[in-house]
């Protein structure tokens, strides 16, 4: 596998720790963080993979303010219904709100100096961010994608970036969803129809590439 420096980013989406800690957003719907935990090391052999070949590096954090003014009420329904009302009180701060600890991203995957770090308030990285115009600016037309979680954020941003007409490369073990079913799911759809949305890989097939 080639991999072009000059025009791949990886992208690390919503590694907080609201979604990957105990207590936080996803351990109150889902009961535990299990689920996310093989997955961390894995991201972390990306991101340095990533630094030492000097690809653009971009970190997405899925947050909201906090007076909720950008948190749709469907949204903050569903995840009241769920377990894990957006904005409710948890021992790390409010749940995905802007600015408290729990929001921010794990210290294993602490964001260096010139990476860039992305506040959303959609599932999807593009949607409510800079993020196409950051990306053409610097010329990148593949992304690697790994992060949280598999059926929503991370394949909400995958389908945006597919239609905007980036090539995607999904890293399976990078990636989780607390129902392993869905997990699979969402990896039996990467090359469907000749791979609509890209390319199924894993983490050491990009540790291997040739990059240049």
């Amino acid at each position: 596998m080639i991999i072009s420096r000059k025009n791949t980013a990886l992208l690390l989406i919503d590694f907080q720790r609201d979604f990957c800690e105990k207590d936080g957003y996803a351990y109150k719907f889902s009961g535990n963080i299990n689920w996310v935990k093989p997955i961390l090391p894995k991201a972390k052999k990306l991101l340095d993979f990533a630094r030492k070949n000097k690809l653009f590096i971009i970190h997405t954090r899925e947050g909201y303010k906090r007076d909720l003014s950008d948190c749709d009420k469907f949204r903050l329904e569903r995840s009241k219904t769920a377990g894990a009302q957006i904005g409710s009180k948890g021992p790390m701060g409010r749940l995905l709100i802007c600015g408290e600890h729990g929001q921010d991203i794990i210290d294993l995957l602490k964001p260096i100096k010139g990476e860039k770090v992305l506040d959303k308030s959609s599932y999807g990285a593009f949607a409510t961010t800079s993020l196409k115009s950051i990306l053409k600016k610097q010329n990148i037309t593949h992304l690697i994608l790994c992060g949280v979680t598999a059926d929503v954020c991370v394949h909400t941003t995958l389908r945006e970036a597919t239609d905007l007409g980036f090539y995607c490369y999904y890293v399976k073990d990078a990636i989780s969803s607390p129902d392993a079913s869905l997990r699979k799911a969402c990896e039996r759809m990467i090359e469907a129809e000749g791979g609509v949305w890209g390319k199924l890989v894993d983490t050491e097939t990009i540790l291997k590439s040739n990059c240049h």
